[in-house]
């Protein structure tokens, strides 16, 4: 009954959207491809790279979200252009967004190691909510007899450095403001400054000793009407074969997270948030999955790990 009742929860507030079909798949470990939140990241591990990710959240909610994203990139003309590809699918209760989205990074050599990259990203995304679905407190609510669905550009601008022992990035995720009214009618305008959502990611690695190698970095998270977000995260490597990870995101969760480099191509890791705030005593956490593939240069050798 506590199930139905907080998804019921998840849908009113979902609902209270009125059709806004703008949604911005997140995941914690979104330092293993940050093209999910900057397009200028395309290329910049030197290598084609493909990615899976998987988040199932707030287990134990009915109607709780879970997402799913593949995403290959490689760099292309002697690493100065960088290319990557992602499809995402993104549930939330009777909400369902399904994209894909293709993005080109221009790399600038600036240093022997460091390398500065714009982005931008261009998408298509098919939302659909299924009101029909809904189980409503009034019966036959007019709201609620009609599903809607369509089809929506989306687009996402950035800007990154990267050496081998730091990175930065400053991007936003989109460009554009969509919604799908009852009617199914779209309307797609550019944003403006006041409804801006700003993503700035920063990191480094610190050689302990030998055996030991911390990577901290943090992510901020900036958007008109919520308070600014910060995802505070420090993974400590051993012998460059596993990792063992923590993070703290404001007003949100603890987070538990594990690598391991299973070859020198090969890398799985795994995490575990827990939400802290009142909506934490209504579920079991959630569970997130990582795999990335890297393919190696024209000499068959991949340098590991790759911190970023």
């Amino acid at each position: 009954m506590m199930k139905v009742r907080w998804g019921l929860v998840v849908l009113i507030i979902m609902l209270s959207l009125s059709g806004k079909a703008q949604q911005h798949p997140m995941y914690t470990q979104y330092m293993f491809n940050m093209m999910n939140i900057n397009p200028a990241y395309a290329g910049s591990r030197g290598v084609p790279t493909a990615t899976a990710l998987y988040r199932d959240q707030w287990v134990g909610i009915a109607g709780a979200p879970k997402t799913a994203s593949i995403s290959v990139d490689m760099p292309l003309n002697a690493k100065k252009i960088g290319l990557g590809f992602q499809m995402y699918d993104d549930k939330l209760g009777i909400e369902r967004t399904t994209g894909f989205n293709a993005s080109y990074a221009f790399r600038i050599q600036m240093t022997e190691s460091g390398t500065l990259s714009l982005g931008l990203q261009a998408g298509l995304l098919n939302y659909r909510a299924n009101y029909t679905e809904a189980v409503t407190f009034q019966p036959n609510d007019p709201r609620f007899q009609q599903n809607i669905s369509g089809l929506l550009p989306a687009a996402a601008a950035g800007i990154y450095y990267n050496s081998d022992r730091f990175y930065i990035g400053l991007s936003t995720p989109a460009l554009l403001k969509s919604k799908i009214s009852y009617d199914n009618s779209t309307s797609v305008e550019g944003v403006t400054g006041k409804d801006l959502h700003l993503y700035l990611a920063t990191g480094f690695v610190m050689n302990l000793n030998r055996d030991l190698v911390l990577k901290p970095s943090i992510l901020v998270k900036a958007g008109s009407g919520a308070p600014i977000e910060y995802d505070f995260n420090g993974n400590l490597w051993i012998q460059n074969t596993i990792a063992f990870g923590f993070s703290y995101r404001t007003g949100d969760a603890y987070v538990g997270m594990a690598e391991l480099q299973l070859s020198k191509q090969l890398r799985v890791g795994y995490a575990y948030d827990k939400t802290f705030n009142a909506l934490g005593n209504y579920n079991s956490g959630t569970h997130e999955l990582m795999l990335r593939m890297e393919f190696g240069s024209g000499n068959g050798k991949v340098a590991s790990p790759r911190y970023f």
